[in-house]
């Protein structure tokens, strides 16, 4: 480099970190203007209200994790967080009914969200190149419609302004961002924005489950099924990195959410199968309830705009936001950070780099853009305002084309590990139109349906429950 170059991210979460790592593989000086005092350990903070509930980290982000960070997945096992094999180690109820538990194509980790922000961060800043400018807002960007300098921002203590310029602005902040309406006051056109809504709700609790359970016994997803034409019910119990189980209950708009301790249970015995209360009334309780209301799906299309400033991008949640109940966001950033890596190795900062990497970062978020958003819509109260084409017709098509699916990737294996792939972010969501897959759907071998949770006998006896049937489990 033959001047000194500056990066900033606006926001300090899972999606600013990594952005903020690349930036610092590329240039001089990165900064992360952040609203909250990040915290030194793995405690909450006020800008990630949903990292009180449950999250996943798909084996596609951890291999980019791992990439970008070289051993970090290894070291958050050894820290306590859990590996999960999909689906050998997770017991799920679909929508059309109990999944074989094959063996593991995929996986996911499995933690708190502040224990996982806070072992990325420290790696990410142990370099020295990053600073972060704690306790401060955004309040402008600078420049024009042709291209963004930098950034006006405002101490939350002091009061005082101050402009910081920079070569490369990214915003990372958030569902909370504000980039239409700064984009407003640089003249630039106004952002498409698709919106598709099932009013997603979330009520968390962490317990203690049984001595040896947290380790040993496999995780629990008991899903809602859209085919009843009713309001959703959720609820899943996942094992954490202190030994615990966090349990989160969900619902899409129309059904009562507990938001009382003493509602949490009752409200787990409305669920298609018995299975998560069954778990926790023999847990111990070790917080109240925490509720949470933000789960629309959002995406906005900075790459179709044929003025977008210089200098700008957008990335994590504020460029596209899903539903969290599929697991999708973290493993989305950390796309779109490869993404903006492989841009700034091609052409670093050179004119025309911003318009490309957007691109490219835009096309990072539209499979799990329409696996949510199609998933959504088949649940009653559904609000969409979108003019993608692939949500807004053929609808009765392609519910039948995903039901059929969804009922045979439970019970054939090889159809399994495809959809697994897919949902995993692995593969492309094309190959579920691919002839090969097609195909596999004819050819494979399909076991019988399963008429209650694949338990082993000894996993029923970690948490003390009577065996139903072991069919299914450990990968028949």
């Amino acid at each position: 480099m033959t001047e000194p170059t500056h990066g900033i991210v606006l926001g300090g979460g899972w999606a600013g970190m990594l952005a903020a790592h690349v930036l610092a593989r590329h240039l001089e000086r990165v900064t992360v203007v952040e609203r909250d005092v990040l915290p030194d350990g793995p405690r909450h903070r006020k800008g990630s209200p949903q990292g009180r509930h449950v999250h996943v980290l798909w084996s596609s982000g951890a291999r980019i994790v791992d990439t970008l960070l070289p051993g970090m997945i290894d070291q958050l096992l050894d820290a306590g967080a859990r590996r999960i094999g999909f689906h050998q180690d997770l017991v799920t109820l679909t929508s059309h009914g109990w999944q074989h538990r094959f063996p593991p194509r995929q996986y996911a980790l499995m933690c708190t969200r502040p224990f996982l922000d806070w072992k990325v961060r420290d790696r990410v800043l142990a370099t020295g190149r990053i600073a972060v400018r704690g306790r401060t807002e955004i309040l402008d960007l600078v420049g024009d419609a042709k291209r963004v300098t930098g950034v006006r921002v405002r101490d939350l203590d002091t009061g005082a302004g101050e402009t910081l310029e920079a070569d490369l602005v990214v915003d990372a902040s958030g569902r909370g961002s504000r980039l239409r309406h700064w984009l407003s006051a640089l003249e630039v056109p106004p952002l498409e924005e698709d919106i598709v809504d099932a009013g997603i709700a979330y009520a968390t609790r962490v317990y203690q489950g049984p001595p040896g359970a947290a380790a040993g016994f496999p995780a629990v997803n008991v899903a809602a099924d859209h085919r009843l034409r009713e309001p959703g019910r959720f609820g899943v119990v996942y094992p954490q990195e202190d030994g615990t189980w966090m349990v989160t209950l969900s619902c899409t708009r129309g059904a009562g959410l507990p938001t009382h301790d003493d509602e949490f249970l009752p409200y787990a015995r409305t669920l298609r199968h018995p299975l998560v209360a069954d778990l926790i009334a023999l847990a111990k309780p070790l917080t109240s309830v925490a509720v949470s209301r933000v789960g629309a799906n959002r995406r906005l299309y900075p790459e179709r705009l044929d003025i977008w400033p210089e200098g700008l991008l957008v990335l994590g949640d504020a460029l596209a936001a899903f539903n969290p109940i599929y697991g999708h966001g973290m493993s989305s950033a950390a796309r779109a950070a490869a993404a903006l890596d492989a841009e700034l190795q091609r052409s670093g900062i050179a004119g025309g780099t911003t318009h490309r990497a957007q691109q490219a970062i835009s096309a990072t978020v539209d499979d799990p853009w329409i696996m949510a958003a199609s998933k959504d819509v088949e649940y009653v109260n559904c609000r969409m305002n979108t003019t993608d084409p692939r949500l807004t017709g053929g609808a009765v098509a392609r519910q039948r084309f995903s039901d059929l699916i969804a009922d045979r990737s439970i019970r054939s294996s090889a159809v399994c590990d495809v959809v697994t792939d897919v949902i995993s972010l692995t593969a492309p969501q094309s190959e579920l139109a691919s002839s090969g897959f097609l195909s596999l759907m004819q050819k494979d071998r399909v076991l019988p349906e399963l008429t209650e949770p694949p338990l082993t006998a000894d996993e029923l006896a970690l948490v003390d429950l009577s065996p139903r049937s072991t069919v299914g489990a450990g990968g028949s």
